[in-house]
């Protein structure tokens, strides 16, 4: 099965889906991590991949793709994956179709987790001082925040046509989420 949580920059997207490798055994595709490891390992790519997120910009939907395309065959080798901060736009979830379906795959289930803007604020700067991260400033995540409203609110009626978008509240208790994310996923 492959799924994709959506919703705006801290939402929990990476702690459940965390939780759904460990639960399910499922590969996490997160973007954010690849894009860190990325910037970590110094290449040329990835100090060009630092800059943007620096600056709190969205990198480059072939970069992005890339990057994804590489580890679909571990996903597929382990039943799944979580498409864990991508798609952001209409055109990648498009170019994320015709990846998968060049595999004989697909997505099946969109999992929105609607969250409380003000909370998602304290939740960055919790994480930001809990992990370090240089690219979670609040000035940077109001940038990927408003990005985010503006570049990925055409998904919910891109997925919602495909009969794949199901929405989970996404406020409360982490283990409440996961339950209703199971629900969500098995139902």
């Amino acid at each position: 099965m492959n799924i994709i949580l959506f919703g705006p920059p801290g939402a929990g997207k990476g702690t459940q889906a965390k939780r759904l490798v460990s639960q399910r055994g499922w590969v996490q595709l997160s973007t954010g991590d690849m894009l860190r490891d990325a910037r970590k390992a110094g290449t040329e790519l990835g100090n060009k991949v630092a800059a943007i997120m620096d600056r709190g910009d969205l990198v480059s939907d072939e970069i992005v793709i890339a990057l994804i395309d590489e580890r679909l065959p571990e996903a597929e080798a382990a039943g799944g994956a979580i498409f864990d901060g991508f798609p952001r736009t209409v055109p990648q979830a498009e170019s994320l179709d015709h990846l998968l379906d060049g595999r004989g795959s697909q997505i099946d289930r969109v999992v929105r987790l609607a969250v409380d803007e003000k909370e998602l604020i304290k939740r960055v700067e919790k994480r930001a001082a809990e992990e370090g991260r240089a690219d979670d400033t609040v000035e940077a995540f109001k940038v990927r925040l408003k990005a985010y409203n503006d570049q990925t609110a055409p998904l919910i009626p891109f997925y919602t046509g495909q009969n794949k978008l199901v929405e989970v509240d996404g406020m409360g208790a982490m283990d409440e989420i996961s339950a209703r994310i199971a629900r969500a996923l098995d139902a």
